[in-house]
């Protein structure tokens, strides 16, 4: 899973750190500890980056989604590499 923000550039650093860590589905506490910061500051960074413009998108493989195996995924990027 790959985790894109759109407008990214609006957010600080620690900003995005906490968007990311928070739609990978971590818990105040949990990011807190990872990040060294208290819960309630991860909370304050998060609702202030929630006020600026942003898009998060979640890219899933099909592996993720149960529609390819490894191997179909592995086999269509060297069916793209050859192409190129």
């Amino acid at each position: 899973m790959k985790v894109e923000i759109r407008g990214a550039e609006r957010l600080s650093f620690r900003e995005r750190q906490v968007v990311v860590l928070k739609e990978k589905g971590y818990t105040n506490e949990q990011i807190a500890s990872r990040l060294k910061i208290s819960a309630s500051t991860v909370a304050t960074l998060y609702s202030r980056a929630r006020h600026k413009e942003y898009e998060v998108v979640i890219v899933l493989s099909g592996e993720h989604l149960g529609l390819f195996s490894l191997d179909d995924e592995e086999a269509k990027e060297g069916k793209e590499e050859d192409l190129r």
